[in-house]
């Protein structure tokens, strides 16, 4: 009996024994493992950083490739326009119907990526529209000059203060920007002044020769073309503007806060002017800003 207890302490002491240095050996392995993977960890980190350093410096790269390539090209197409505006003013206007429809499709395009495509509604393509109008379908129509003469050199004019617009030749979002508010009021300037050979073919038959184009007969026509009907389309564009924004795409507006609009705008300029504990954006430059 005592030597069978003996064996079956010698079998319970061995198998002890093994089970332990199972354990430790299995312990060891488990810490082998854990250093191997996180060494393994830290090399792909390190490489994923570099490989993240590379491409943000290619990027870099490529940014700085376009600026200079854009500000090249702005300088040379405003030069270019210069020149044009000096040496044929007659073309000035078909220059800016090519402009108009080459780069305001590009901008919605761009616009539309960036949810800002409701800056499409404002005055100023509003305005630019109808001097698309004017220019190709109706050239001859001096009412129609007198109102796209007024807003050109009126609320587009102004506006190029109030959103302060910058000539930045590297940026073509305010390149176009500033071509937009510009341009048409170059255009009708031309037109009025230095263009005879636009003014002199819209004379009506059988009327002798002007000193001007359109002719103003009496101050009340002045006014009624230059500033009643102007405001009425104002006024309408306004009307259809809120309409459209704040009443038929209400609902989208408020399903998705990152779609900007003129209104969301200069409403966030005056909160940020607010909490700077600086005056905020003044009604008059609300109203003008639109």
């Amino acid at each position: 009996m005592s030597s069978d207890e003996e064996i079956m302490d010698d079998f319970n002491g061995t198998s002890h024994d093994d089970v332990k240095n199972s354990l430790k050996d299995r312990s060891k392995r488990v810490a082998q493992t854990k250093e191997m993977l996180s060494k393994q960890a830290v090399k792909s980190k390190e490489i994923l950083s570099k490989q993240a350093v590379k491409i943000a410096k290619r990027a870099e790269e490529h940014e700085q490739f376009i600026e200079k390539v854009t500000h090249f090209c702005g300088v040379l197409g405003f030069g270019a326009f210069c020149f044009l505006l000096g040496a044929r003013p007659q073309d000035i206007p078909y220059t800016y119907c090519l402009f108009y429809v080459i780069f305001v499709p590009l901008r919605w395009i761009y616009y539309r990526y960036k949810k800002w495509h409701y800056f499409l509604l404002d005055f100023c393509y509003y305005a630019n529209a109808i001097f698309l109008v004017m220019l190709l379908l109706y050239p001859r129509n001096e009412k129609l000059f007198m109102v796209c003469f007024s807003f050109a050199e009126g609320p587009l004019a102004w506006a190029l203060i109030v959103w302060r617009c910058s000539l930045v030749f590297n940026s073509a979002d305010k390149l176009v920007s500033v071509l937009i508010h510009l341009l048409p009021g170059i255009v009708f300037f031309t037109i009025r002044w230095w263009d005879p050979v636009f003014f002199e073919a819209m004379h009506p038959e059988g009327t002798a020769p002007r000193a001007s184009w359109p002719y103003v007969e009496s101050k009340s026509y002045l006014w009624t073309w230059l500033f009643l009907v102007p405001l009425a389309a104002y006024s309408l564009w306004q009307l259809l503007y809120f309409l459209i924004v704040n009443v038929l795409r209400r609902q989208r507006m408020l399903r998705d806060p990152e779609v900007m609009t003129s209104y969301r705008f200069l409403i966030s300029l005056a909160d940020i002017s607010h909490k700077m504990h600086t005056p905020s954006i003044p009604f008059w430059k609300y109203i003008l800003g639109l």
